[in-house]
């Protein structure tokens, strides 16, 4: 390849960022990230606020890929472990040891190891989460409820659902239907605006893939035997993690570290720039028009090649000439749901600790809400994702998720109208108390989620008609309408950067990071 080779990355999130990273690091192609927005990071940015840090939408730095591992702990050290704790040497950059290992309260750069707690709230109790058949949850459901869950699960087992196509199969077949409608489909309905009965099981086949009552159980009674904690826990199901690696001062942080070493590296970032336009010519993206959104100023960027992070609708609105009618037809019907988060900074929570040597704070990074008589979906405690999240430890800081469309009025609402609903809503169920509330914000994030519903069905035509483009790469979540985690986002860039290195044209190996073959495989046996 020429020596000033451009590739040109259509937004500034973990996938864009990464594959600008790999390409400024392993390749002689100069990256160029063009980010929409004024930060960088995506959905795994950190919102500061008056001192105190905002992780939106809850990242666990955890991968059962080694490769994403090495790459986090190669930017942000991980802090000194006990020696209880194990950790692969070949997950740590060269020169690293336990004796010399950051100390948190000395630097800034640097991963914390954190206990992960997530429970459901439900009824005005907790239950443990991912669910199961513990006495703590037979004890919170009654005898009643408890004994037809059971005798629904058996069911599920003997005689499970055939050819299961949507995720309301996709639970019962795992959980029993009666599990299924206690915990399982209002929160999910909650989230997606949608019924189950209307999403793809594929959904399910990526978000909780090998997940069951049974193995659920299995890892309670692991638990009763000790055994040192293993970092990468490969074994168990990504549901059922209970600790993983955090950057001191949230997402964020990492993806800033990540932009300032490719800078470093020869890379450019533009920051409030639009790609308004894509350019093809026969099977090759020849250039892209941006829009600076403060001056209202548009240029056009040509480069060799093309990364696009950006929705997929967006993209093929913008394309010239127009995609064929079936593919617009398809794109205009994808479906994205939208997510906004009110922060609130209190004296104190009113639900307590079960352990009265645990302190004055619950111990839990999150806990869902269950409850069918509130909107608010899930709960952050930021304290608990890292204490340096929060400006004064004596001062309790949580974010409430709600889910929801751009078009529907809660979405509307101004900040002020949203922080008093979020209030009046978690104090309604027991969680606080309305007075104890000292301050708020309000984070919106539109298209945080693609949706397997809509015209999801047919997206293989979209996919198979972008990969003409052998100088396109769609990596991340929104840029393969994909429901990615973090780690799978970045892979995906991974991937089609050494796609460039080896010369493929081919694009499977892309498309099949996160990919729910497994689940299908399953299916046919």
């Amino acid at each position: 390849m020429e020596e000033k080779t451009k590739a040109i990355i259509i937004g500034g999130g973990p996938a864009g960022l990464t594959a600008a990273y790999e390409l400024a690091t392993r390749t002689n192609i100069t990256p160029l990230v063009i980010e929409k927005s004024g930060v960088l990071g995506g959905i795994s940015r950190t919102v500061f606020y008056k001192g105190n840090r905002m992780d939106v939408g809850g990242h666990r730095f955890f991968s059962k890929s080694d490769r994403v591992m090495k790459w986090w702990l190669n930017i942000l050290p991980i802090q000194k472990l006990e020696e209880k704790t194990l950790i692969s040497p070949t997950l740590l950059p060269e020169g690293y040891s336990r004796e010399s290992a950051p100390d948190p309260e000395q630097t800034d750069e640097v991963m914390l190891l954190r206990r992960r707690r997530s429970r459901i709230y439900c009824f005005r109790k907790f239950f443990d989460y991912p669910i199961s058949l513990s006495l703590g949850t037979m004890a919170n459901l009654g005898f009643s409820r408890t004994v037809k869950i059971g005798l629904s699960y058996l069911k599920s087992v003997f005689f499970p659902i055939k050819n299961e196509t949507k995720l309301e199969e996709f639970f019962i077949n795992r959980f029993g239907r009666e599990l299924y409608l206690t915990f399982f489909k209002s929160y999910t309905e909650k989230v997606w605006g949608t019924p189950c009965s209307e999403i793809s099981a594929s959904w399910g086949a990526q978000r909780v893939k090998g997940l069951s009552v049974w193995k659920s159980l299995v890892h309670i009674l692991k638990k009763i035997i000790p055994a040192k904690k293993d970092i990468s826990a490969k074994g168990t199901e990504t549901s059922l993690i209970e600790q993983f690696l955090y950057p001191k001062f949230g997402p964020g942080q990492m993806w800033e570290k990540v932009a300032q070493l490719v800078c470093e590296n020869g890379g450019e970032i533009l920051l409030n720039h639009e790609v308004v336009g894509i350019y093809t010519e026969h099977n090759r993206v020849t250039g892209i028009r941006v829009t600076d959104t403060k001056t209202g100023n548009s240029k056009i960027i040509k480069g060799d090649f093309y990364f696009s992070t950006m929705p997929v609708k967006d993209l093929i609105r913008g394309l010239e000439p127009k995609a064929p009618e079936n593919v617009q037809e398809i794109s205009e019907g994808l479906v994205y749901r939208d997510f906004f988060t009110v922060g609130l900074l209190l004296e104190e929570l009113k639900i307590k600790p079960e352990s009265k040597t645990a302190g004055n704070l619950i111990n839990d990074t999150w806990i869902y809400i269950q409850e069918p008589d509130v909107d608010v979906g899930r709960l952050q405690v930021f304290n608990n994702w890292s204490p340096y999240m929060v400006s004064d430890p004596g001062k309790v800081w949580i974010g409430l998720e709600y889910f929801c469309f751009e078009n529907e009025g809660i979405w509307n609402k101004t900040d002020e109208e949203l922080i008093q609903y979020a209030k009046e809503e978690i104090s309604k169920i027991g969680i606080i108390e309305k007075q104890k509330v000292l301050d708020g914000c309000v984070i919106r994030m539109p298209k945080t989620y693609p949706a397997y519903f809509g015209t999801y069905s047919r997206f293989g035509e979209i996919r198979s008609f972008l990969d003409q483009f052998e100088n396109l790469f769609l990596v991340g979540r929104n840029g393969m309408h994909r429901y990615n985690n973090q780690d799978h986002s970045m892979l995906s860039a991974m991937v089609a950067v050494d796609n460039i290195l080896e010369g493929k044209r081919d694009k499977s190996a892309i498309w099949e990071v996160n990919t729910e073959q497994e689940y299908h495989e399953s299916r046919k046996e």
